[in-house]
């Protein structure tokens, strides 16, 4: 038999040097698999974070602990403060490693102690500053005054549903966007170039305290509600796109299974 003859196999069907048959169905699954993957390793190169930026502007989250301001290890959706704890919000130009704190220290008794116990319910101070003009995103921008307050929320209630009842967040992912309308647009922008002005050491500033804000039955109630109706959106999304991943990987799999199947039909003819 001449080599042309071996290369052919019995339903007609060219093989390669190691004698799998190259059908149709398995090229087009190869193709498939390498898009696939070429689609993913995209993926994880788009989402790997940027190193090139100097520093962020950015809205901080801190929490008070013995009279001292300290950057909060978690997000304020996966924080639960307890009674008596203040919470802390700044705006500015930096970066994580330098923190910009709160620019004063307003304790629990200053911002809650006019407010009377509940119930059911847990007293948490929220200091809220908006930082200083250089922290703008526009040169010229008219700052709001920093202040501080204090909301009644159930005990369950997280950083971010407590924020929720003191203020108007914006948030981007569980991410605090603006607090009140600043800024009005925008989202932890990554800033290359720092000037000198937002590089300066902070000044100390007065921050005064607004009256209470009770809102166990009426704006933790509405905190609870937005919070509970993100969370579901954000599992949601996660649940589609866990059932699509999982569909697409048992489409590959019978494609493959239906491919060797098939092979093996043929070598045995």
């Amino acid at each position: 038999m001449s080599s042309t003859s071996r290369s052919i196999s019995r339903a007609g069907r060219p093989r390669r040097a190691d004698g799998n048959v190259v059908t149709p169905i398995t090229a087009v699954l190869a193709l498939f698999l390498a898009t696939l993957l070429s689609a993913f390793v995209s993926t994880i190169a788009l989402a790997a974070p940027a190193h090139a930026a100097d520093a962020y502007r950015f809205w901080g989250y801190y929490q008070l602990t013995n009279g001292t301001w300290g950057f909060a290890t978690k997000g304020p959706d996966g924080t639960t403060p307890a009674d008596g704890s203040v919470e802390g919000y700044r705006f500015a130009l930096g970066d994580t490693s330098t923190p910009r704190l709160p620019r004063a220290v307003v304790t629990f008794d200053q911002a809650c102690g006019s407010t009377p116990a509940v119930s059911g319910s847990k007293r948490v101070g929220v200091v809220v500053d908006f930082g200083r003009e250089a922290d703008a995103r526009e040169p010229g921008t008219a700052v709001p005054p920093p202040y501080a307050t204090c909301v009644s929320v159930p005990t369950a209630a997280t950083g971010a549903q407590v924020l929720a009842a003191a203020a108007k967040p914006r948030v981007d992912k569980a991410m605090v966007c603006g607090i009140d309308g600043y800024p009005a647009s925008g989202c932890s922008d990554t800033v290359a170039d720092v000037p000198a002005a937002a590089r300066a050491a902070d000044q100390p500033v007065t921050i005064d305290v607004r009256s209470a804000s009770s809102s166990a039955a009426t704006s933790g109630a509405a905190a609870s509600s937005s919070a509970a109706a993100a969370s579901s959106s954000s599992s949601s999304s996660s649940t589609t796109a866990y059932v699509v991943g999982v569909l697409a990987v048992l489409a590959l799999l019978a494609a493959a299974a239906w491919a060797m199947a098939r092979r093996r039909r043929t070598d045995g003819r």
